[in-house]
C-alpha cells in the first residue's frame, strides 16, 4: 500500500468515529476537516429552511471556511474523504476542502455516513472541485456497524 490519509468532516461525531476506525484499520494518518464556525444543533436542523446547513446546501456555490489548511496532501498518494450525506450529497465544506489543495495525480476515495440515503449526486458535485488528473472513487456508506474484517475487505478492493 502507498501512503494514505483519512480526512473527514463530522458535524455530530458519527463520521469522525467511522473515519478514525478506518484510519486505524489501514494504519493511515487522520485529518479532521473543521469548519471555521462549528455547526450547532440549530444549524443542522434540516427542517428549518433558514438553518445554516439548509442555506448552504441550497447554494451549490457555498464554500464554508475551514479552520486551517494544514493537511500536507503532497505526501499522500491516496486520500479517503469522509462526510455525512446532506440532501443526498456531500456538504459543501467538502468542496472547500478539495479546492484548498492540489490533488493532481492523487486517488481520492469517498466514504460517507447517512441516515438512509446513498451517495446521490455526490460524485458529480465533488468532481468539479478537483482537476481532471485526480482519480475519484465513489466508495461506500459506512455507518459504524462495519467490522474490522469488512473494512479490510473493502479497503483491499480499493488497492487492487
Amino acid at each position: 500500500m502507498n501512503k494514505t490519509l483519512v480526512a473527514s468532516f463530522s458535524a455530530s461525531g458519527t463520521t469522525e468515529a467511522v473515519a478514525k476506525k478506518l484510519a486505524e484499520v489501514m494504519t493511515a494518518d487522520f485529518y479532521e476537516i473543521k469548519p471555521e464556525i462549528p455547526y450547532t444543533k440549530a444549524d443542522l436542523d434540516w427542517m428549518d429552511k433558514e438553518s445554516r446547513s439548509t442555506v448552504e446546501m441550497e447554494d451549490r456555490n457555498s464554500r464554508p471556511a475551514l479552520v486551517d489548511k494544514d493537511a500536507n496532501i503532497s505526501q499522500y498518494d491516496t486520500i479517503f474523504i469522509g462526510f455525512p450525506i446532506w440532501w443526498y450529497v456531500a456538504p459543501t465544506i467538502i468542496n472547500t476542502f478539495l479546492e484548498s489543495y492540489d490533488f493532481s495525480g492523487k486517488k481520492i476515495v469517498l466514504f460517507a455516513t447517512s441516515g438512509g440515503s446513498g451517495f446521490g449526486k455526490t460524485m458529480e458535485n465533488l468532481k468539479v472541485s478537483v482537476g481532471e488528473d485526480t482519480q475519484m472513487i465513489e466508495g461506500k456508506v459506512l455507518n459504524g456497524r462495519n467490522t474490522t474484517e469488512e473494512l479490510k475487505a473493502w479497503i483491499n478492493t480499493i488497492f487492487l
